[in-house]
C-alpha cells in the first residue's frame, strides 16, 4: 500500500506531461521511502531504473549496461558499454524519438566510484536538452553529498535541474493511515516512538499494543531498529562516536551548547561543528525564541522520533536488551512514556494549525509557527509558551499543548492569557491542545471569552 507523497508524485507527473527534457533532483534520509516514490511513478511508464552499488566504476557501469538494454530490447543482457559517457549518449539519442525516464538511485555510489560521472553528465544534457524527451531523474541518500556535489553553485551539474526534492518522514496525519488499526492515543504514542519514517512504520504491527511494538521493534536485539541510529550514523559521518555522544547528551536532557558541551567532555567549538551536521541531517532541531535571532539563546532538541526513543530508552539498557530481558528494559522505559511525549503533542498541535491555515480555516493567516521562551518582567522568571504565530503587528495566536490523563483546567487558560499578554497584540486567537478533554469551569470560560478554541486530541485526529 503507497501512502502520501501526493505533493511529489504530481510534481514528477506534470515534469513528465511535458514531453521536453527534465532533471529532477530527489534526496533525503536513509529509510525515508525515495525509492518507493520513484518506483510508484515510474510504474506504468517506460523507464530505466538503475541503482547503484557501493562498488567499482567497473561493476556499476555493468549494471547500468544491463538496465539500459533490458529496457530497450526487452531481453537481458551481459554485455555492457564501454563507458558511462557511451551508455548516456546511447539513453539521451532513445528518448529523441520517446518519452523515457532514466532513474538513477543512490547516485553518490555511482559518482564517488566514476570521479567524471558528473561531468559526463552535465556534456550530455548540454548536448541533448533541446532534442531529447529524457527525463532524468538522480536520487541520493547521502544528503551532504546531493547538496554540494549536485546542487551546490560550484557542481557541475549546477543549474540543470529543473526539480529538486527534500524527501521528509510522514506527518502525523499520514503515520496514522499506517496505524489505521490502533486506538487514537496508541497512534500518538507510537508515532512518538518511531517517527514518521515509512521503513521504522513498516515495522509497526498496528494490531499490537504500543508495549508489544515497542518489544518488538526496539528490545529484540535481532530487530531492525535494534541499532539502526548507529548504522546510519556510521553511514553519513566520520566520528560517529563523538556523535553518539552528543546526542545521548541531548536525549537525556542538554539542551544549550555549553550543557552539551560540558556533558560530551569536548570544547564548545569543536561541539558547534558536529551539532551544525546532525541539524543538517534532520536529526537534531536547532531553535531560537520565536520571532528573535539570537544565538545565545539557542537550545538544541532531537528532530527524529526514533533517535529521540533510540538515545533515550534504547541505549541505556542495551546490556539487558541483548540479554534477552525484554520486560525488565520495558518496566524501566514505561514510568516515563508519557513524560516524552510533551514535545510530540506539540509537534501533533503544530501540524493541526498548518493544515487549518491551508485548508483555510485559521482565524489567524500566520507566515510560521514556533515555541518561544523567556522573561517575564512581571514574575521575574523564565516562561516558555508552546506554539506561538503572528500575522501582523496587531495579531497573533498563542497555544499551549496538554499530554495529560487529568482534563485541563481554567488555570492552564489564565496562565496562556497571562503569557500572551507579554507582546502587546490588539488581535489574539488562543488554542488550548488536550490529551483529555477540559473541565467545566474551563469550557465555560473559553465561551465567554470568545477569543479561545479548545481542542480534544481524540476531535484533532478525526479532523486532520
Amino acid at each position: 500500500m503507497f501512502i502520501g507523497r501526493t505533493q511529489e508524485l504530481n510534481t514528477l507527473n506534470r515534469l513528465y506531461r511535458s514531453d521536453k527534457f527534465e532533471f529532477a533532483v530527489i534526496y533525503g534520509r536513509r529509510r525515508v521511502g525515495k525509492t518507493a516514490l520513484i518506483n510508484e511513478f515510474i510504474g506504468d511508464k517506460k523507464a530505466i531504473y538503475f541503482i547503484g552499488v557501493e562498488s567499482n566504476a567497473k561493476q556499476n557501469l555493468e549494471n547500468f549496461s544491463q538496465s539500459i538494454i533490458e529496457c530497450s530490447t526487452g531481453i537481458p543482457a551481459d554485455t555492457s558499454f564501454a563507458s558511462f559517457q557511451a551508455a548516456l549518449e546511447y539513453v539521451f539519442r532513445m528518448a529523441e524519438k520517446e518519452r523515457i525516464i532514466l532513474a538513477i538511485d543512490e547516485y553518490p555510489y555511482v559518482a564517488r566510484a566514476s570521479r567524471s560521472l558528473a561531468s559526463t553528465l552535465q556534456l550530455m544534457i548540454d548536448k541533448y536538452k533541446d532534442k531529447s524527451k529524457l527525463m532524468l531523474i538522480l536520487c541520493g541518500s547521502s544528503m551532504s553529498y546531493m547538496e554540494d556535489h549536485v546542487l551546490a553553485y560550484k557542481a557541475p551539474l549546477y543549474g540543470r535541474c529543473t526539480a529538486q526534492m527534500k524527501i521528509q518522514p510522514f506527518t502525523f496525519e499520514e503515520t496514522c493511515q499506517y496505524l489505521s488499526g490502533m486506538p487514537d492515543e496508541d497512534k500518538a504514542l507510537m508515532y512518538g516512538v518511531v517517527g514518521g519514517t515509512p521503513q521504522y512504520l513498516l515495522q509497526v504491527n498496528d494490531q499490537l499494543s504500543v508495549e508489544d511494538n515497542i518489544k518488538n521493534i526496539y528490545l529484540n536485539p535481532m530487530s531492525f531498529l535494534f541499532e539502526e541510529p548507529i548504522n546510519l550514523l556510521k553511514q553519513e559521518v566520520r566520528e560517529p562516536a563523538i556523535y553518539t555522544a552528543i546526542i545521548t547528551a541531548i536525549a537525556t536532557g542538554s539542551s544549550r551548547m555549553s550543557e552539551i558541551s560540558t556533558k560530551v567532555g569536548e570544547d564548545t567549538n569543536v561541539v558547534a561543528t558536529y551539532l551544525k551536521n546532525l541539524v543538517s541531517l534532520g536529526i537534531v532541531l536547532k531553535e531560537t525564541p520565536y520571532g528573535e535571532t539570537a544565538s545565545r539563546k539557542s537550545i538544541y532538541s532531537i528532530e527524529d522520533n526514533m533517535f529521540r526513543f533510540w538515545y533515550r530508552f534504547v541505549l541505556e539498557n542495551n546490556a539487558l536488551i541483548a540479554r534477552g530481558a525484554a520486560d525488565l528494559a520495558y518496566n524501566r522505559i514505561k514510568p516515563h512514556l508519557n513524560d516524552c511525549m510533551g514535545k510530540v503533542f506539540e509537534d501533533i498541535c503544530t501540524q493541526y494549525l498548518w493544515k487549518l491555515l491551508l485548508t483555510d480555516r485559521s482565524p489567524v493567516q500566520f507566515v510560521s509557527l514556533g515555541r518561544w521562551w523567556g522573561n517575564n518582567p512581571k514574575t521575574k522568571s523564565q516562561t516558555e509558551i508552546d506554539i506561538m504565530g503572528v500575522q501582523d503587528r496587531n495579531t497573533a495566536l498563542f497555544a499551549e499543548c496538554k499530554w495529560t490523563n487529568e482534563k485541563v483546567d481554567l488555570g492552564v487558560l489564565d496562565t496562556l492569557v497571562e503569557r500572551s499578554r507579554l507582546f502587546g497584540y490588539r488581535n489574539v486567537q488562543l488554542y488550548l491542545f488536550a490529551k483529555n478533554g477540559f473541565t467545566k469551569r474551563c469550557v465555560e470560560r473559553a465561551a465567554e471569552m470568545g477569543n479561545v478554541v479548545l481542542v480534544t486530541y481524540g476531535d484533532m485526529v478525526m479532523k486532520i
